[in-house]
């Protein structure tokens, strides 16, 4: 039998591809040969030709980065019953969970998260937990207080009997006979959970129905008087484990930091860098979780699975963090607003992780303090004293922090005895004033300047030299819920192309990393390929516009039926929808899965990214500032017979007006087109069937927006975006006739 001390603690095993990687090369060819022949017949055509031209360019390069990111694939396969055997002691563990709005983060959610941290499978006493409130809500903070009560008694039913599924929410709405063991003294204890859980809920929904959970006296005196956007800090240790017992509750402790009117609070970030700080005074572990208030554990060894790589041998001075990729519950069927991303992770995700390692992707994730501190790989065998003070001297005035900070990155963990002597250094470093002189969200911690904080922090690691590593245990470690509907999609769609696109336009851009730092090269090409999402909204559009445009003019930018080009447009178009949908037909979706992705690429292109986008050129322009939208959070449900479930529902947001637009538009150039109403050709050679071909797959693509031409209530498109891009496309009809005329 091998000895389990020389085992590894994880492996990487490469993933075969040959096929993929044929297909994606004959693709990529059949593109050249098309941007090849559009560029030696640039002269015989006119406008359309060229701005084709230029759109399918785009196309190709887009294409290039996507076959340079998925043609390595990895997965990496973890042994922690190994780590146990290995590891003398666990390392802590600080777990952060953020949440900022109570309205549309409802304090059920947060709380279930909660509890499914304080109960995984990992020694209590080397656990502590951190909730970030960016709401300053007295009803959170009632939620949790209630909360670790409940908790006391749920964290021991699950360690007693096994318990996979540790969010009571999701445990309960399942069959009790799929859990542990069926004994009568398992039922008993089952119904005393459940009826201890639903007197939690109505707690919790009383609380929210009345805004305030009680008098604003004794630990509540602290939320009177309050606004959301300027009060001061608000500390509370809501749970102690003073005995350090090994299976008793991990600690618990309350945040919501500073906030003033004049100060910038730098949206997640800075609420990731104060409990950071915080953690640092109270407990300063060496590792770090930190998820979403609607990111539940479903593995209860995720922590185990996530130290492996971590603790594995020579690890600690190449791996930065572990990230699980997001998987959700309780989704709609078939993903309509194709926002559940399983393709994207089975595929692109493994690609980069056989890279320089997966983004950071702002939960689900465990960092290693050092890292988050600023130190670099070459850095952590020995920490000298300059490299020390270097980085110390950025951490602000609290020398509490400061000492904390060089335990940290010496490998040492020497917390206060009690949580409560660290609660008025914990006030200081929570103000808004103090990151002011210090280089908190530039050198150290997590990175400002962009509303996807995640993406900007993991390429700054990854600039340092660091690697990281996806890990996808069976069951999940986390679930979360998707937006369930069009504005609350769309604004998330928004947020990432705005975010990805400050830091493409910023000191912090890959290319610069690649150049001037150890970002590589090939990382930096994913990297470009994320961020570049935004910028895709130009391309698309006006690609988009082309066959309305040649439909209403008569003329054409598809080669005709007599020449061969046309044949490599259709065999492009045909290879790359068999070859997506065998994609997906392989990870267990759908046809009609693969369909609802692929008109939604297309609708969130262009509309939520081409807000995104004009957002960042508002931005660089100085005319106005980014605003960090949190999206809507639902607890998901398994019943898909709703007859409401799925159907795409709009709101007064400007965001559908060019989504609204485009089918308008061709709408119109297909009546023209049937109707006849078109100008004599000017070359002989008019529009065709490739035209109105594109047009229809169009209109095809945007057939919730038909839809809601004709829907009511939340399901329709207001009668003043109607409106609006009804005007907007007999402008576009106007002006595309009188070019024509001149």
């Amino acid at each position: 039998m091998a000895n389990p001390i020389a085992l590894p603690l994880y492996e990487k095993i490469p993933r075969k591809n040959t096929l993929q990687r044929l297909v994606d090369i004959l693709i990529f060819f059949l593109l050249l040969s098309l941007l090849i022949y559009r560029f030696l017949f640039l002269k015989n055509h006119g406008l359309t030709w060229l701005l084709a031209f230029l759109c399918e360019s785009w196309f190709t390069f887009t294409w290039a980065l996507v076959i340079s990111t998925k043609w390595n694939p990895v997965e990496y396969k973890t042994h922690p019953d190994r780590l146990l055997q290995r590891v003398p002691e666990l390392p802590s563990v600080d777990m952060f969970v953020t949440t900022a709005d109570p309205v549309l983060e409802p304090p059920i959610i947060t709380v279930n998260t909660v509890l499914s941290l304080l109960a995984i499978d990992y020694p209590a006493d080397k656990l502590a937990c951190y909730v970030s409130d960016d709401g300053c809500s007295p009803i959170t903070y009632y939620s949790l207080v209630e909360a670790s009560k409940f908790a006391k008694l749920w964290v021991v039913f699950c360690k007693k009997y096994n318990i996979h599924v540790r969010a009571p929410f999701r445990y309960f709405s399942s069959n009790p006979q799929t859990f542990g063991d069926s004994s009568s003294d398992f039922q008993q204890e089952w119904k005393r959970m459940k009826d201890e859980y639903e007197r939690l809920s109505h707690k919790i929904e009383d609380a929210v129905q009345k805004s305030v959970p009680s008098d604003f006296t004794g630990d509540f005196a602290e939320f009177s008087n309050i606004e959301r956007k300027n009060h001061p800090a608000i500390i509370k240790v809501i749970w102690e484990n003073k005995t350090s017992l090994l299976d008793g509750l991990p600690h618990l402790v309350y945040i919501s930091r500073e906030k003033r009117p004049k100060h910038p609070h730098h949206y997640k970030a800075g609420a990731m860098n104060v409990l950071a700080r915080v953690s640092g005074l109270m407990t300063n572990a060496p590792y770090m979780l930190n998820v979403d208030c609607d990111m539940f554990v479903n593995n209860p060894k995720t922590a185990l699975h996530a130290m492996c790589p971590l603790l594995g041998s020579k690890s600690e001075n190449k791996i930065a963090f572990s990230q699980f990729p997001q998987v959700f519950y309780g989704g709609l069927k078939d993903d309509p607003y194709g926002n559940q991303m399983v393709v994207l992770f089975k595929y692109m995700a493994h690609g980069i992780a056989g890279l320089q390692g997966p983004f950071y992707s702002g939960t689900g994730c465990i960092h290693s303090r050092k890292v988050i501190y600023g130190l670099s790989p070459d850095d952590v065998d020995s920490v000298n004293e300059k490299t020390a003070n270097n980085i110390l001297s950025n951490f602000g005035s609290s020398k509490e922090l400061i000492k904390s900070g060089a335990n940290a990155l010496k490998g040492k963990t020497d917390p206060p005895p009690n949580l409560s002597n660290s609660i008025q250094a914990s006030y200081q470093v929570s103000g808004s004033g103090y990151e002011y002189g210090t280089s908190w969200g530039t050198k150290v911690g997590w990175k400002y300047g962009s509303t996807t904080e995640d993406i900007h922090t993991g390429l700054m690691i990854h600039k340092r030299g660091w690697r990281s590593i996806l890990l996808s245990p069976n069951p999940p470690a986390f679930l979360g819920c998707a937006p369930s509907g069009g504005p609350s999609s769309a604004t998330q769609q928004k947020r990432w192309a705005t975010g990805l696109l400050e830091i493409l336009f910023s000191k912090s851009c890959p290319i610069f990393a690649t150049l001037f730092g150890e970002l590589q090269f090939r990382q930096c090409l994913a990297y470009l390929w994320v961020l570049m999402w935004g910028l895709r909204s130009i391309p698309e559009l006006c690609y988009a516009a082309l066959p309305a445009y040649c439909l209403i003019t008569n003329c054409h930018f598809l080669p005709k039926v007599q020449e061969p080009t046309l044949y490599v447009l259709a065999a492009i178009f045909v290879i790359y929808n068999v070859y997506t949908l065998s994609e997906y037909l392989r990870s267990g979706q759908s046809v009609r899965a693969w369909w609802n992705n692929q008109r939604m690429s297309r609708i969130n292109t262009m509309n939520a990214w081409l807000f995104g986008f004009l957002s960042v050129i508002l931005k660089l322009l100085g005319i106005s500032e980014t605003v960090f939208e949190v999206t809507q959070k639902d607890q998901s449900s398994d019943d898909a017979s709703d007859a409401e479930a799925g159907r795409f529902t709009f709101n007064e947001s400007p965001i559908f007006l060019p989504g609204s637009t485009i089918l308008v538009v061709h709408l119109t150039a297909l009546v023209v087109s049937l109707l006849k109403l078109q100008p004599p050709a000017r070359d002989g050679h008019g529009s065709g069937l490739g035209e109105v071909f594109c047009s229809v797959y169009l209109v095809l693509c945007f057939w919730p927006f038909l839809k809601g031409l004709f829907g009511k209530g939340r399901h329709g498109i207001p009668s003043s975006t109607i409106c609006k891009s009804a005007a907007l496309a007999l402008l576009f009809v106007y002006f595309s006739r009188r070019a024509t005329i001149d």
